[in-house]
Formats: C-alpha cells, structure tokens, sequence
C-alpha cells in the first residue's frame, strides 16, 4: 500500500495511521493556513482536527511561554549555586561550565534536558548530581533508557537491536523505512518486522 499525498487525505484517522516527518506536517500547515508550531504529534493532532471539524478558522496554540528571568545564560558568571531559571538555555558558556564540572565525557542528554526544564529553581549542582545519576544508569544494561514517545524512529532502533545485537545499523534503518511506510497508528518495532522484506 503506498501511502497517499498528504493533501488528499481526508479525515484525521487516516491521517494518524501513516508515518510523516514533521516538516512534511509543517509544509502542509503553512498551505492549509494553520499555525504549525509545537511538537510533531502537536501538529499532527491540529491537522487531523481540522480535517474532521472542517474548522476553517486557523487553530491557534501558544508557541512559547513568555518568560520572566533576565538571566543571561550566554555571558553571565556560572557556579554550582546558579539557579535554574524560567529562561534556561543550553549554550556554550553552560556547556564549558558542565565540562569543567562533570569532565570531557559530558554531553547534554534527553533526559537531563528533561530534567533540567521541570526542575526551575534548582541550582546547577542539582544538574550536576542528576547527571552523574543518569550516567550510573546508563551503565546498568537492565535499564531500559527512556525515550520520548515522539521519538519513533531512536525507539525503533533501541528495539531492534534489543532483539537482533548482531545485525547492523544500516540493516536496523532499512527496516525502519519499511515498516514507516505501512499504514499503521504507531510504527514501533515487532519481532515480525524481519519479514517485511
């Protein structure tokens, strides 16, 4: 089954059913006049509503939290007692301050960016020690890292290999792009998967 143009889908159902990157979600947006900001199941949920109300009044979403802090992550002087604030950014002076902190290993995560954005009015040190917490963890191989539901594609990969260690990177894509173009709510990997060939 090929999977249809995007403009002629008709009702949110069928829309849902098929896998579509986000920019393909926005360029329909900007076409169909609707507000296109937001995650992209966001969008996705804002087409197939309009689809199925037929609501030709743009959808309106607030894009953006209006902040308070006037922290300048960019240049201000960071220490472990910095609080985490409204206005939070990962830049480079934040990155150099992690490194001199945590050591050259250092990365910014998912999860301590997760982290990092619920936990407003902690201190970097707190940053600090969930970082050294979520490093121990990643070591542990019965944990199984958590991945944000929009992320199909890194939840595939993680999946497949869990099943097939021997097989490749490019065999795990290549089954990935077979699987995205079925019709199917949610594209998660299946032991079946091997036989989409």
């Amino acid at each position: 089954m090929i999977r249809p143009a995007i403009k002629d889908i008709q009702t949110g159902d069928e829309l849902k059913r098929w896998y579509w990157l986000k920019q393909e979600l926005v360029n329909h947006c900007k076409t169909i006049n609707l507000t296109y900001g937001g995650s992209k199941f966001d969008i996705l949920d804002r087409i197939a509503d309009r689809l199925d109300t037929k609501n030709k009044k743009p959808f309106q979403v607030q894009t953006s939290i209006k902040t308070t802090s006037k922290f300048d992550w960019h240049t201000e002087t960071l220490s472990l007692g910095t609080v985490i604030t409204d206005n939070y950014k990962n830049t480079q002076n934040v990155r150099r301050f992690f490194v001199q902190h945590c050591g050259n290993k250092f990365h910014f995560s998912i999860p301590l960016m997760d982290y990092i954005k619920v936990n407003i009015g902690k201190t970097l040190q707190d940053a600090i020690n969930q970082w050294q917490k979520l490093r121990v963890q990643s070591k542990d191989k019965s944990l199984k890292s958590e991945i944000p539901e929009g992320n199909q594609y890194n939840r595939y990969i993680r999946d497949f290999f869990v099943d097939n260690p021997n097989m490749t990177v490019q065999q795990a894509r290549h089954f990935w792009k077979l699987k995205r173009r079925l019709p199917l709510y949610k594209h998660i990997y299946e032991k079946t998967d091997l036989n989409l060939e």
